[in-house]
């Protein structure tokens, strides 16, 4: 498939107005790069079947494949069926078996819809519909020109399911490349992104020649994900391709990974704890409740999340958890000491194995002098407290994010027996005055 291009174009008013973020897009160009297809552009254009119309005939000049997202809902503002069929030169026919299909399954959630619901059965002369099993919008797949063009919804979980199970298939068909696709991805925190690509590098030279599997880094939210992609007749042998893969980065990233595909942070921790009878307690202030959020995400919680206290108040943490007011005098309410007698304090209050804590400076602007970025994280345990400070880069949002992040990781390395300082996120700095 090597050589092939593809051009991605979302329809949407929404899109060009930025009430949503073109997300499938960038989705997309993952999927397809993993399988040799080079996206050449990525376009946006509103709800006009003119507009459409355009996008599309232009995409076929210029690619081989034409991947639609968006406009294939039900109602009078949902004209991509029109603008494929302006762009194909064809009309519009109601296909019987889609519209029974669709008549069945409102029959079964014991719904009454309008009429205009079953405009959802319209297909360009010539069209093959795509099935979407967890929507009822079918998609589309037709030729035009040299370009086949697949129309998908553009619901992120209805467009992925449709592109994994119909479009990917029939790419590889086309291009008789292996049909199956399989994808490993090894979860990273506490290391920067550059750091995670620099202990791998032998391994991404050596595929760079071999060509399969492919090696990819994402970076998101304080962690790093580094996803192994094989293509293979069948998933047995697309295993065997990634093992040895796999084997390389884990060795050279060490306990920087704490989880495999799906795999959450808190999840693991979580794991961590209920295999020790173990508990947790968090105190929070730079975070406001985002570390407990991030714990009871996962199923099965309760088990080892004793609660939380937010004592975002400076007088909070002293009538809440009974930090020392002078404390709080003399170190104030973001510092490392302050951090490590939060832990200790929401440890004995609600009676756990481990006390986490947060406090910093979100920003926009500084506190007590310290700087917009500052975290403090303090955890206290059977055998005491310990803190880590970090600079964090960022605005609110981000930073929040990764104290969270690396809060749970302070806790996962603990639990491991690990070095507490496994490196900061990319561009943060490790504090050493405290």
């Amino acid at each position: 498939m090597t050589g092939m291009l593809a051009e991605v174009v979302a329809v949407g008013d929404e899109l060009l107005y930025g009430d949503i973020i073109n997300g499938n897009a960038a989705w997309l160009g993952r999927q397809l790069a993993d399988v040799g297809v080079r996206v050449a552009a990525a376009v946006a254009v509103g709800d006009d079947v003119e507009a459409i119309e355009r996008a599309l005939r232009a995409a076929a000049d210029r690619a081989d494949v034409v991947v639609v997202t968006g406009g294939l809902g039900p109602t009078q503002d949902d004209l991509t069926r029109e603008g494929i069929a302006a762009a194909t030169g064809v009309g519009l026919r109601r296909d019987d078996v889609l519209e029974a299909q669709l008549r069945r399954r409102f029959q079964d959630l014991r719904r009454q819809v309008p009429d205009m619901n079953y405009r959802q059965a319209d297909l360009p002369d010539g069209a093959e519909p795509l099935p979407n099993v967890p929507g009822t919008a079918p998609g589309i797949r037709i030729e035009i020109g040299r370009a086949v063009l697949y129309a998908l919804p553009g619901v992120p979980h209805e467009m992925q399911a449709m592109f994994s199970a119909s479009v990917l298939p029939d790419l590889l068909r086309r291009a008789g490349q292996p049909a199956v696709v399989v994808h490993r991805v090894l979860r990273t925190a506490g290391i920067w992104e550059s750091a995670v690509a620099e202990a791998v590098a032998d391994e991404v030279e050596r595929l760079r020649d071999v060509g399969n599997p492919t090696i990819a880094f994402l970076a998101s939210g304080g962690q790093t994900r580094m996803r192994i992609t094989a293509r293979a007749g069948d998933r047995e042998e697309a295993a065997r391709l990634i093992a040895p893969v796999e084997a390389a980065a884990r060795a050279a990233l060490g306990p920087a990974v704490y989880g495999v595909d799906d795999e959450t942070l808190p999840g693991a921790v979580g794991r961590q704890l209920a295999a020790r009878g173990a508990t947790v307690a968090v105190a929070e202030s730079l975070t406001g409740g985002r570390l407990a959020a991030a714990f009871t995400e996962t199923p099965g919680a309760s088990s080892y999340f004793r609660g939380g206290a937010v004592v975002y108040a400076t007088d909070s943490k002293a009538s809440v958890l009974g930090v020392d007011e002078e404390l709080l005098r003399t170190d104030g309410a973001v510092s490392a000491r302050t951090a490590a007698a939060l832990a200790t304090g929401v440890r004995e209050l609600f009676g756990a194995t481990w006390g986490l804590a947060t406090t910093g400076v979100a920003g926009p602007e500084e506190q007590e002098g310290k700087p917009v970025g500052t975290l403090h994280l303090g955890l206290a345990g059977p055998d005491g407290p310990i803190t880590r400070s970090l600079r964090l880069p960022g605005d609110r949002p981000r930073i929040q994010s990764f104290a969270v992040v690396q809060a749970l990781d302070l806790l996962r390395r603990t639990l491991s027996g690990l070095p507490v300082v496994g490196g900061p996120p990319s561009g943060a700095v490790e504090l050493t005055d405290r």
